[in-house]
């Protein structure tokens, strides 16, 4: 079993200046998708693009221990070669998801309906994670997981006989939606879950583009058991999320400007431009490419200001189109002149992290009013940040996000337990200090 080390940390100098252009590593929820889609596919599939973080490098050993053969020509392009459907073997020993929840929810709907056992474990933090909201409709179709008080280590005993259900999701998940869906492609008759919002659909878009037959009947997506999958090539765009970090910073402390080359806009994930904007930030998206194939992702540039920001109540439409967005949104509304109030967030507690928690206490640290509430925050911004010493609780998005604060802080603020911005974004020190962050690593 992996662990992350604790002793790695980040200091940042308060103040700086952000300016000129940079493109982030490639999206980490399409990077888990195409390399799961491509190895059940029938034929070669090729990633360029690729993240080649811990998270999906995970999910890339664990596939190559259920059998498939992938290579890696280069750090960022990947090639599968698909076993089919019926054709991942028994991987004999656990499969260890590392930091990754997205890799072992997934896997999870991967592996249920397979005619072998599976036993999934990952490092400290994610063997504290709950999994029971995946484990539940699943055993509704038919499978046999077994969960440790309701978290990992999951024991999957195969059922190739799954039944297709109707299921409607309590709680917006794409992880949850997306291991239904791909428990689905096996079971017998339709599956379809239904979102009480919308939540991320790149699992939708790429069976897509597997040539995946999806149904979408108002808020339900559906898929019919039996489908098989074809190998395809998949373009992974900078990953907004990543992304997401530099835009506040941009907001914060770009006086000429900052912009962001190729990043994936799908409108299920971009909530956060739609609440920089409602705060006043001066942000301009420049499209790219729109979709011109099935399963195809929307690229823009994005260039973005230093701008006076203002509280807003954060409308709970967009709260499941933000959710790893949050921890640095939460900086922007400590800059932010008044009152800032999330709700609807309870998703948030159950990250890498308790992240509504891990963000009120950093905040309180460096002098923020803050409330912590049990779906969500207030904070009074506008007073300004001072320094201190943050736990990230192993949080990479904890961390990453406090790092931008430097921009606004008018003392020195170092962060405990970084190790796992790893996981998510690789190269990240190097990218924020070429940007002008003054951070470096102790």
């Amino acid at each position: 079993m992996t662990t992350g080390g604790t002793g790695a940390r980040y200091r940042v100098e308060p103040g700086g200046e952000v300016a000129g252009e940079l493109t982030v590593p490639g999206d980490k929820s399409i990077s888990h998708r195409a390399l799961m889609f491509g190895g059940i596919a029938d034929g070669e599939t090729e990633i360029t693009g690729f993240l080649a973080g811990e998270d999906c490098l995970a999910t890339l050993r664990a596939l190559q221990a259920l059998g498939v053969r992938i290579e890696r020509p280069e750090p960022h392009r990947v090639h599968v070669s698909g076993r089919g459907i019926d054709g991942l073997a028994a991987a004999g020993v656990p499969l260890d998801m590392g930091n990754a929840g997205t890799a072992m929810r997934l896997f999870m709907g991967l592996l249920a309906p397979q005619a072998f056992d599976s036993t999934l474990v990952g490092d400290e933090s994610l063997m504290r994670r709950p999994m029971e909201r995946v484990a539940a409709p699943l055993r509704l179709m038919g499978a046999d997981i077994r969960t440790r008080d309701g978290r990992p280590p999951v024991e999957i005993h195969g059922s190739p006989q799954l039944r297709a259900i109707d299921y409607a999701l309590p709680v917006a998940s794409a992880q949850v939606k997306s291991a239904v869906l791909l428990a689905g492609l096996k079971a017998f008759g339709r599956t379809r879950v239904t979102e009480p919002a919308p939540a991320r659909d790149h699992t939708e878009r790429m069976l897509s583009a597997f040539g995946v037959e999806v149904l979408r009947e108002g808020a339900a997506v559906a898929v019919e058991g039996g489908q098989r999958l074809t190998g395809t090539s998949v373009a992974v765009p900078a990953d907004f999320s990543s992304a997401a970090f530099f835009l506040v910073a941009g907001c914060l402390a770009a006086e000429r400007g900052l912009l962001l080359r190729n990043v994936g806009v799908n409108p299920t994930r971009t909530g956060l431009l739609q609440l920089l904007q409602l705060m006043g930030a001066e942000i301009r998206v420049h499209t790219l490419r729109q979709e011109t194939r099935p399963g195809g992702e929307p690229l823009a540039d994005i260039e973005v200001r230093k701008s006076r920001l203002k509280g807003i109540r954060v409308p709970e439409a967009l709260v499941p189109l933000s959710i790893d967005e949050f921890p640095v949104f939460f900086i922007a509304a400590a800059v932010a002149e008044g009152e800032t109030l999330v709700r609807g967030a309870l998703e948030l507690r159950v990250k890498e992290s308790d992240r509504l928690a891990a963000m009120a206490q950093g905040l309180s640290v460096l002098g923020v009013e803050n409330q912590l509430l049990d779906d969500g925050l207030w904070i009074r911004g506008g007073k300004g940040l001072g320094g201190g010493i943050i736990e990230s609780h192993g949080d990479h998005r904890i961390a990453m996000a406090f790092a931008v604060a430097g921009l606004a802080a008018r003392g020195q603020i170092e962060i405990r337990d970084v190790a796992n911005v790893a996981t998510s974004f690789p190269g990240f020190l190097e990218i924020a200090r070429s940007a002008g962050l003054q951070i470096q690593a102790l």
